[in-house]
């Protein structure tokens, strides 16, 4: 079993409330989790109203698969137009790890 996971640092656009963010956010992690079958959540920067860490996560039988579909979601998330992505960090685990 191989699980991956991958983290995003990013920086919203013209957005000066934390109502602001959530109407930025929200929307991104729901697109993740719909259109790639994987968890994605906000998992950091919370109380930032420009900043927001978003992680998103998957599990499968088989490493390449797990490294496409990390790669295809860090393509996604990078094209985003209301957002300038500034990293990504990913990591990938074996089950017998």
């Amino acid at each position: 079993m191989w699980i991956g996971s991958i983290e995003f640092d990013i920086l919203l656009g013209d957005v000066h409330s934390l109502k602001g963010k959530r109407s930025v956010v929200r929307p991104i992690v729901a697109d993740l989790r719909r259109s790639f079958e994987v968890s994605a959540a906000e998992v950091g920067h919370q109380d930032l109203h420009r900043r927001a860490i978003v992680g998103v996560g998957l599990v499968s039988g088989d490493r390449q698969h797990v490294v496409d579909v990390l790669d295809r979601v860090e393509r996604h998330v990078a094209s985003r137009p209301e957002i300038e992505l500034l990293s990504a960090r990913r990591r990938l685990i074996d089950s017998e790890d």
